[in-house]
């Protein structure tokens, strides 16, 4: 295999039986759309492989409806933390969207539409992007999933403009591979999934598309991967089967008793504190789990604005779901929280734009519901860790 660059952003990759013309783009650049055009034009290409999968392709064609959203049963079936990523990443994308005047992965849309236009054959390329942030959700402990989540709502409402000269920077591969190294240092395990496995799943449909000459459409940061990995493919040294990356890992026996081990120990201790000190100190004792966990959750209800039913309720069940992990207070004051303000039409029909700002997310009753989820879950999470050392104190 030999590869070779035509310009700074595109790669001429030559195997044994065909040739790759590499793409790089930034998902937000004017000009990554005007090169897509042309190079379609100029190479006429006999397959085209876009890097979006049929549904990310299905929202920038028909926009994301959520009209059957049952916010209730998101927080019942444990995807609060992972529909509030989704949300904070699709904010991020639509503000650097609006800074550029392009909407996110419109170069994907226009070489899928210049393909049909010149009746050639396109693929969309990438894994879908659900089984994507799924799988990086499933391999993330608890804290990377709250490193993972601010970031990326820190990265959502940030009120910093890119120009334009920043935006083309973001194709140049020394810029997004300092960006690289320093997911990989703070989150490895999400860098492996949405870098990484993109890079060999992007990479094996590149390699197994038909045709001689191939026209790849990708994001620049996915290049230097995507490139190295055709190497192995054509080498033999890596499989070309995709199975196993579209797996969704299933809990380990030790990531399922981990949830009850804080809890079984706090139960532990105020077991100990009724049959060492008698019963006034082990009501003491339970009198300060039930305020400190009760009173941070309520914390976290009251900084959410919640509903005053919803704040007593989060103060009065936070001691007990604490010591229960299949039902976390966030639950319970989230479903409250929508029973009391329940989402209206108006909210469904609102939301990809009160998700583009801080107001709007507390506006939005789907969105709110989901931040009480959120802070009451932080609050009674804070208030376990903190109230346990202060029982063991109590025993000594």
């Amino acid at each position: 295999m030999k590869s070779e660059n035509s310009t700074d952003t595109l790669t001429i990759i030559t195997t044994e039986n065909k040739t790759v013309y590499l793409l790089g783009t930034a998902h937000i650049s004017s000009e990554s759309v005007n090169e897509v055009e042309t190079l379609i034009q100029e190479k006429k290409p006999d397959h085209v492989c876009v890097e979006i999968d049929a549904g990310r392709y299905k929202v920038m064609k028909e926009g994301q409806s959520w009209k059957d959203l049952n916010i209730g049963n998101v927080l019942k079936q444990g995807k609060g933390f992972f529909m509030l990523a989704n949300l904070a990443l699709s904010s991020f994308q639509r503000r650097m969207g609006e800074h550029s005047g392009i909407t996110p992965g419109q170069e994907m849309k226009i070489a899928i539409e210049a393909a049909e236009k010149a009746g050639i054959p396109f693929s969309l390329s990438d894994r879908d992007i659900q089984i994507t942030l799924r799988r990086a959700w499933k391999k993330s402990s608890f804290w990377n999933k709250m490193k993972l989540l601010a970031a990326l709502i820190s990265s959502a409402f940030s009120r910093e403009k890119l120009s334009q000269q920043e935006i083309e920077a973001l194709k140049e591969r020394s810029a997004l591979q300092g960006m690289l190294e320093e997911l990989a240092k703070e989150l490895p395990t999400v860098k492996q999934v949405l870098i990484d496995e993109r890079d060999r799943y992007l990479a094996t449909n590149i390699y197994k598309a038909p045709g001689k000459t191939i026209l790849a459409v990708i994001g620049a940061g996915h290049a230097e991967g995507i490139i190295a990995t055709i190497a192995e493919l054509e080498k033999g040294t890596l499989s070309d089967n995709l199975t196993e990356l579209n797996h969704i890992p299933a809990p380990s026996r030790i990531s399922k008793f981990i949830p009850w081990v804080v809890p079984a120990a706090v139960a532990v201790l105020l077991i100990i504190g009724f049959i060492n000190a008698g019963w006034s100190q082990g009501i003491e004792m339970f009198f300060y789990w039930f305020a400190i966990n009760g009173i941070l959750s309520g914390i976290g209800a009251i900084l959410s604005l919640a509903h005053p039913l919803t704040i007593v309720a989060s103060i009065l069940f936070a001691p007990f779901t604490s010591l229960n992990p299949t039902i976390g207070v966030g639950i319970v004051s989230g479903g409250i929280e929508a029973f009391l303000r329940k989402p209206r039409v108006a909210d469904f029909e609102n939301i990809n734009e009160d998700i583009l700002s801080i107001k709007g997310f507390f506006r939005n009753r789907v969105t709110h519901a989901l931040l009480v989820f959120l802070f009451t879950s932080i609050g009674s999470a804070v208030g376990t860790f903190a109230a346990f050392p202060f029982l063991v104190s109590l025993l000594q």
